[in-house]
């Protein structure tokens, strides 16, 4: 038999109703408003469900009270943002008033121009703004203009970059069109230099597998792959990399994170088995969910393991290595993490570059159908939530990197010096071919100026730095 969970329906007067005994909440009653699906579904599932009092069971005498509640909010919007716990403890949760925009977010389809950037404080300064080009997305629109890695904007259609109005308030950089002024670095400085590019949006879906070449140092063969977001819809390019790598005869592989702020966690458990292959069916990551659930979810479930297969059931490629050389920045994040945190304490990994985002929790996409997948959902609106539900740690019940993973080699990447990335000219990927070379043993040159960070466009973006599954779990 099945163990029962209790859930509160519409009347919140203790009145106790057992699920059914199957794995969908058939009992549960459709919502009859918006905001009713957003209070259910965070009682239900908000990992910090303990944390934020209005969502407490017992904090209704009656539906009317409930209801008066609910229609003291609008739009939903400001019903989501009162309930999750403060920004400063959950950043992530996110909700959308069009389910089918934050399945393109997903899978990495979205309106893009294909310029990958990152913002970042001028010297001396806690407003200005200046942004940099990481890379450009190839077949973008930006791929046809005058503009690569390296290049610098200080302005956006003209008006200057600061923390207040040339991201937040208004959001120019999420305009379809807009221009880029451009910059030279000079000596520390941003200097304008009157050049401009015109870019455009369009709907573009990224295919995350960046680059992926092979370097012959001695007899070791080292395989690089820059991978910059785990999508599932593109497991099979990525394993066709690990095929690759296997057919070159690759040894060591350094894995390049640097711009990945996440993504599926099933992908990233793929991932973590085509760097192995010999951990097949052990643990490779925990997840630990609110009070609720954590007991009445099957605990087979909350595992994530090793595995042979992709998720459209195909063979994976694994290369069977016990070492893992991985880049990183501050804007490495979540699923990325997880992969780092999940290996460790499988083989050996060497972190180089920056510490991470420090991300360590997921969510799930809730639809407001009876049991909040994509059936059945209610005809009268389209919203859906992305609310944090669980944190994940690995197979020794490490979580704890709220302030990101440390590197084992310190190098932050010198925007006088960024290189070519996938050369040896790139200063981060150069070093990690120095490691292999030598075990480690070599200097690290150190950039002159240092710029503090802001943000960059995929966490400037609603869900840009989410790590999230697939499913909800089934019960007991």
């Amino acid at each position: 038999m099945k163990k029962k969970i209790i859930w509160f329906s519409g009347l919140f007067l203790l009145l106790l109703t057992p699920l059914s005994c199957s794995d969908d909440f058939d009992d549960f009653p459709q919502s009859r408003s918006v905001n009713e699906f957003i209070w259910k579904g965070l009682n239900q599932y908000y990992y910090w469900l303990q944390d934020s009092p209005d969502l407490a069971d017992n904090r209704f005498a009656s539906d009317d009270a409930f209801q008066n509640f609910l229609n003291a909010y609008s739009p939903p919007e400001a019903l989501f943002e009162h309930l999750v716990v403060d920004r400063q403890t959950d950043r992530f949760s996110v909700i959308f008033s069009d389910y089918t925009a934050l399945e393109q977010v997903l899978s990495g389809t979205q309106k893009n121009n294909g310029v990958d950037y990152e913002l970042r404080y001028k010297n001396g300064s806690s407003t200005e703004l200046f942004g940099w080009v990481r890379y450009i997305l190839p077949g973008s629109d930006a791929a046809s203009k005058n503009i690569q890695r390296g290049d610098l904007f200080y302005a956006v259609n003209g008006i200057p970059l600061t923390a207040n109005n040339g991201v937040l308030n208004p959001n120019a950089l999420s305009n379809d069109t807009y221009t880029l002024n451009l910059a030279d670095y000079d000596n520390g400085n941003i200097t304008p230099n009157g050049n401009s590019v015109a870019l455009t949006k369009t709907a573009f879906s990224e295919n995350p597998v960046y680059l992926k070449k092979t370097f012959t140092i001695g007899t070791k063969k080292i395989g690089y792959l820059m991978y910059n977001g785990f999508y599932s819809q593109y497991e099979s390019e990525l394993n066709n990399a690990f095929v690759y790598f296997a057919s070159e005869g690759v040894t060591h592989l350094i894995l390049d994170l640097r711009y990945n702020s996440g993504g599926s966690v099933n992908t990233a458990t793929r991932l973590a088995s085509m760097i192995t292959g010999q951990f097949n069916n052990d643990i490779f990551a925990k997840q630990q969910w609110n009070y609720k659930l954590q007991a009445v979810f099957d605990a087979e479930d909350l595992l994530n393991r090793f595995t042979t297969t992709l998720g459209n059931g195909a063979g994976l490629q694994s290369l069977q290595l016990d070492k893992l050389y991985v880049l990183t920045s501050k804007r490495t994040a979540s699923a990325s993490e997880l992969v780092i945190n999940g290996l460790k304490p499988h083989i050996n990994v060497i972190q180089i570059g920056d510490a991470t985002t420090g991300k360590n929790v997921g969510s799930v996409t809730l639809y407001d159908s009876p049991d909040y997948r994509k059936v059945n959902v209610n005809p009268n609106h389209r919203y859906a939530m992305q609310p944090i539900v669980l944190k994940i740690a690995n197979k020794n019940n490490f979580s704890d990197y709220v302030n990101g993973l440390q590197p084992d080699v310190n190098q932050v990447e010198d925007l006088s010096n960024l290189g070519v990335l996938g050369e040896t000219s790139d200063p981060l990927l150069q070093t990690a071919l120095n490691y292999v070379d030598t075990n480690g043993r070599f200097s690290i040159p150190e950039p002159e100026y240092r710029f503090e960070h802001f943000q960059d466009v995929k966490s400037i973006r609603p869900f840009g730095t989410e790590m999230y599954i697939d499913a909800i779990p089934n019960l007991k």
